[in-house]
């Protein structure tokens, strides 16, 4: 029987066919278990592909899910890797901030250390000025010592132009500073009595001196002095004033102590008289007393301590002369020593400082060697020294 003539029928549930003519019953049963047959597949296949799509649909949603969380998972993979990219040059800045960090501080030690260096030397540079300047300070001391140890000479009395001859006197000193002069190491100062002989040697320039079994060649300069003043000093002592100090102090007043002065003074055994004036001076403790006579004042001259009493008690004052002192005539002078040579380049030697001065005096001495009478000579083997000259005439 042909069955591709037949038509399939699906009536929604069940495949049905129109029944052929003249079909057996058999055919019949065997195309109906054909039938199931086909349909129990096809309900298989439906299944499986129910299945298959469940699954797909599944896959599907996972997949979506997995390519979220990738997404999810990617953008923090890039921030991760953002954050160790700035770890990163967070740590490269650190690691290059430390190695410039570094570098500066041993930039700056070293610098430190250079400057501790200049330092030191400043420091060591101003400890020798210091010592320099106390050294300096010593002999400017010596020198404001030897400046005011005068040469002073008394030239004369002036006649007094009072009524009463004894009333004051007059003196008149001549006073010349002494200048000062430094002698360095290894050199030696000679003055002559002549001063051509000085000039002389300084003429000849070079001389070779015999020292220590040694001939040594020094050479004679002259030299420049300093500044020197010269003034004459007039001195005034009155014949009618004495002063009065250490006056002691006393619980009276002013009036009180100048009466008391005035009858101590006036009843005095040393030679008192009667007194014009007391000048008291409470906070000096001085005073001035004037006696209304001329020369009543020179016999407290030869003694310095008067006896003074108050309420049984007793003191003794001081007593002086009172002077007017002034200058006339104040010179400048300075220049070139005419009679004095100073010689420089001696050698050192064994020899004590003395010996070598001993042979340079004997040497300078001599006619021969265009010497003369020396008036004093210094020598100076270590350090240095001050001497001071008057004014040479």
């Amino acid at each position: 029987m042909d069955l591709s003539l037949l038509s399939l029928k699906d009536d929604g549930f069940h495949l049905t066919t129109p029944d052929p003519p003249d079909t057996s019953k058999d055919e019949m049963d065997s195309l109906k278990q054909e039938l199931e047959k086909w349909k129990g597949k096809k309900n298989s296949k439906s299944l499986f592909l129910f299945i298959i799509q469940e699954r797909l649909e599944k896959a599907e949603k996972l997949k979506a899910d997995l390519q979220v969380c990738k997404l999810s998972a990617d953008e923090e993979y890039v921030k991760q890797q953002d954050e160790l990219r700035q770890l990163k040059e967070l740590e490269r800045n650190l690691h290059k901030e430390g190695i410039m960090s570094r570098d500066t501080h041993e930039k700056e030690l070293f610098m430190l250390n250079q400057e501790n260096s200049k330092l030191k030397k400043e420091i060591e540079k101003l400890k020798e000025d210091l010592a320099e300047c106390n050294s300096e300070l010593s002999w400017d001391s010596k020198i404001e010592k030897k400046i005011a140890d005068m040469k002073v000479e008394f030239t004369h009395m002036e006649d007094t132009k009072d009524d009463f001859p004894d009333n004051n006197t007059r003196c008149v000193f001549s006073v010349t500073s002494k200048i000062p002069f430094k002698l360095n190491q290894n050199q030696a100062l000679l003055a002559f009595e002549d001063a051509e002989v000085a000039q002389r040697l300084i003429k000849m320039g070079k001389h070779s001196l015999h020292l220590d079994r040694k001939t040594t060649d020094v050479k004679a300069v002259p030299f420049t002095l300093g500044m020197g003043i010269k003034f004459e000093l007039h001195i005034t002592i009155s014949g009618k004033k004495i002063d009065v100090s250490e006056i002691p102090e006393l619980s009276l007043p002013d009036d009180w102590v100048r009466d008391k002065l005035e009858l101590n003074f006036y009843k005095s055994k040393d030679g008192g008289g009667e007194v014009e004036n007391v000048k008291y001076d409470k906070k000096s403790r001085t005073a001035v007393i004037t006696f209304l006579k001329p020369g009543v004042a020179n016999g407290f001259v030869r003694s310095t301590k008067c006896p003074f009493t108050v309420n049984g008690r007793q003191y003794r004052l001081h007593v002086s002369p009172s002077t007017n002192v002034h200058l006339e005539k104040l010179q400048l002078y300075a220049g070139i020593s005419k009679n004095s040579i100073l010689l420089k380049g001696i050698a050192e030697t064994e020899d004590d400082e003395e010996s070598i001065q001993d042979m340079i005096e004997i040497h300078f001495q001599k006619p021969s060697n265009g010497g003369g009478e020396t008036d004093r000579i210094k020598y100076v083997s270590k350090g240095a020294i001050w001497v001071c000259f008057e004014e040479e005439a």
